[in-house]
């Protein structure tokens, strides 16, 4: 499975309107003033209490007793004011065209969306995958898209309208499957340089750094040279390779020092998506991993990493196989289980896959493409296999024909004190590798890894007030100054006069997830007031039906 088809097909099952009960409308006010709120700035200092007023989208003064007379006066008191959250690895992308509202973001603090993680972007696509993406979401959800790389799906979506910001980083996956295609072959001179030229492209529209997916389709294929030759066009950008690794178990330092290598011959920094040491027989090499870092940055590698407070991830299930048998992409696979040479062999790896995780259990069915598979929507496999009187693998083989490779899975392998270590370490900022989905609608279909209803609420409730991992302004700062400087976002994750009002209000005493992995459709306690460009899309703990955000782009260095 490509990364892209998982997370197209995880958006809902389900064609219909994108809101059931519509938002109340706003009228946006030009001039805010936030009294009395517990202010954190998003640098990490501790907060101050003060007022803040907002005029036409800006920031325009922070302190105390600010004189009356806004047209809005928000009481604040033994609330904190802070920047919005920015998500710096999330999936966000084509779903706001079937709703534009964002909930179960929104509902958490989050203004911002970096997407195009994993080595898929909204383009540049060739023809044919262009045709497929515009013909499934037209007949599914009435969508019509009219591009086919990111200029034109930045400009789709400035006309349509979204309730937060967004920018997208460019695919190496999708920039390789237009290339070369899906197979499992180094890239010639001549690919290279068209791969770099695309690269290129996407960054003078407003690229935000440049994404793999070594453990997806066809990011898989590419050796070491061509990750630092592709990478290239970001030197001197100041902006990040961010990489979801070849490998985040068994191989786990092997891994972090190809990202390291690719970020020092390239001259670029890098940034590990969603750092993990997967499976209980390698969680002893979280430390080691984090060292590495830590010393890298002492030669002079710009390394950071992300990390979501949970200890599940949720990718598709063909992710279960051996990269080889993926060659060709589902329908490889598919054939590789046909052929009786090579069945043997792959089914000996995905067991070997399945005791790293400890097992069958550990693997929970998230949603299917067939609406005839519904049934193993939050399933776990093993369970489900007793149910359905089979044998485990061979209930997973039979959803991987009959769905082609587009069924979803969320895989219980990591530790509680690792995922603790990570969100708290320096280097570690907080990212959901969740989307926008809802509670009601199409993006309600399915049973979704609760990060996309849950990340930033937990981190300030259960994390930074209930554990006291951290203090609570660096798990602010980690959603919101770090993720912007990274990505040299000019005036967002700060509030400092002439920033954008990209602002939450929220209630430390109360703040808290309640999605579950058992009941993920949820949003969240104590988020009741948010802002974006000086808008209101959250207010009093309604939606509104505004749609203030924007295409972002890093600033030049």
């Amino acid at each position: 499975m490509r990364r892209r088809d998982f997370v197209h097909g995880a958006l809902g099952m389900a064609a219909g309107m994108w809101t059931l009960h519509p938002p109340r409308p706003m009228k946006q006010t030009v001039e805010v003033l936030f009294k009395d709120g517990l202010v954190f700035d998003g640098t990490g200092a501790p907060p101050t209490v003060a007022d803040l007023l907002t005029r036409d989208g800006r920031v325009v003064e922070i302190g105390r007793r600010l004189p009356g007379g806004a047209a809005e006066t928000v009481d604040c008191r033994g609330r904190a004011v802070c920047p919005g959250f920015i998500d710096i690895h999330s999936h966000t992308d084509l779903g706001l065209f079937i709703n534009p509202l964002a909930e179960s973001k929104i509902r958490q603090g989050v203004t911002t969306e970096i997407t195009g993680q994993d080595g898929s972007s909204i383009g540049p696509w060739g023809a044919e995958t262009a045709a497929v993406i515009r013909g499934r979401y037209h007949e599914r959800y009435g969508v019509t898209l009219t591009f086919d790389d990111l200029g034109g799906f930045f400009a789709q979506l400035e006309r349509q309208g979204t309730a937060v910001n967004l920018a997208s980083m460019v695919g190496h996956g999708t920039v390789r499957e237009l290339v070369i295609g899906e197979a499992d072959r180094p890239a010639t001179a001549d690919e290279v340089a068209r791969m770099q030229e695309l690269v290129r492209a996407a960054l003078a529209v407003g690229a935000c750094g440049l994404s793999t997916g070594l453990e997806y389709v066809p990011g898989a294929f590419a050796p070491l040279d061509e990750l630092v030759a592709v990478a290239t066009p970001l030197r001197d950008t100041g902006l990040p390779y961010s990489s979801h690794m070849r490998n985040e178990d068994d191989q786990l330092l092997g891994a972090i020092e190809e990202a390291l290598n690719v970020g020092r011959l390239a001259g670029v920094p890098v940034q590990v998506s969603h750092l993990k040491a997967q499976g209980q027989r390698n969680w002893w090499k979280a430390e080691p991993a984090l060292s590495l870092m830590t010393g890298a940055r002492t030669d002079g590698i710009d390394v950071m990493f992300d990390r979501y407070p949970y200890v599940a991830y949720s990718t598709g299930l063909t992710a279960l196989f051996p990269i080889w048998a993926r060659d060709g992409g589902t329908t490889g696979l598919i054939d590789r289980l046909d052929d009786p040479s090579t069945a043997a062999r792959i089914e000996q790896d995905v067991r070997a896959k399945i005791d790293e995780l400890g097992d069958w259990d550990a693997v929970q069915i998230t949603g299917t493409e067939s609406e005839a598979l519904a049934w193993a929507a939050g399933e776990r496999l093993g369970t489900l296999a007793t149910a359905r009187a089979t044998e485990p693998y061979e209930l997973l083989v039979d959803l991987i024909r009959r769905d082609h490779g587009r069924t979803g899975m969320v895989g219980f392998g990591m530790s509680e004190e690792n995922t603790e270590r990570m969100l708290t370490h320096p280097l570690g900022m907080v990212c959901s590798d969740g989307s926008a989905l809802a509670v009601e609608g199409p993006l309600a279909a399915g049973m979704p890894h609760p990060r996309s209803f849950g990340t930033f609420p937990r981190v300030l409730g259960h994390y930074a007030r209930d554990r006291n991992a951290m203090p609570l302004e660096t798990a602010i700062q980690k959603m919101t100054g770090m993720p912007a400087a990274r990505l040299r976002l000019s005036g967002r994750g700060v509030l400092v006069p002439g920033a954008w009002a990209d602002i939450v209000v929220f209630d430390p005493a109360t703040v808290s997830d309640r999605a579950t992995f058992a009941r993920p459709h949820q949003y969240p306690l104590g988020i009741d007031d948010v802002m974006v460009n000086g808008s209101w899309v959250l207010r009093d703990g309604e939606r509104t039906a505004n749609l203030p955000g924007r295409v972002v782009r890093p600033n030049a260095p």
